[in-house]
């Protein structure tokens, strides 16, 4: 684990790799975060998936934040785990509210599949290049997301 920025190889090898993807990182409590562009982000999953003395083979987790009222409205957290060194890396790209919007990860990691429904549902965004994009939790003729912060909290009427 990284005790800091400076020390991360990761972080390192992403900025060799494209500087211009990565808008900031930082560390908590030994894990690194890494900001990635949104337009970037698949193509630094394949990275991170690819390059040797990296290998962040496996996706353990994807969620999302509502950052409402505030822009980007929407930040996408991928959790991801590599086997070989038991690292731990944590990136996160922001969405826009008015038309959320971003590339599936399926391509990259295909367990990504389940986990980007979810967010679909409970969020409302949409992941481009989804093989099957669908509810997952609420009935199929739900109104609305019920993670999003402006969701009412007894429902539309």
């Amino acid at each position: 684990m990284p005790a800091d920025l400076e020390t991360s190889s990761v972080l390192q090898k992403l900025r060799q790799f494209d500087s211009g993807a990565v808008e900031h990182a930082e560390v908590f409590r030994g894990e690194l975060t890494v900001f990635i562009q949104a337009g970037q982000l698949r193509r630094v999953g394949e990275f991170l998936r690819d390059e040797p003395g990296v290998l962040f083979k496996y996706l353990s987790d994807v969620t999302a934040v509502d950052r409402y009222p505030g822009e980007p409205r929407f930040e996408m957290v991928y959790h991801l785990l590599s086997l070989e060194t038991g690292e731990r890396l944590r990136l996160k790209a922001g969405i826009p509210g008015d038309d959320p919007r971003i590339e599936s990860m399926v391509p990259v990691w295909p367990g990504a599949e389940a986990f980007e429904c979810e967010v679909y549902d409970l969020f409302g965004i949409y992941f481009e290049g989804h093989p099957d994009l669908h509810r997952i939790l609420m009935p199929d003729d739900w109104e609305g997301h019920p993670l999003r912060k402006d969701y009412p909290t007894e429902g539309y009427r």
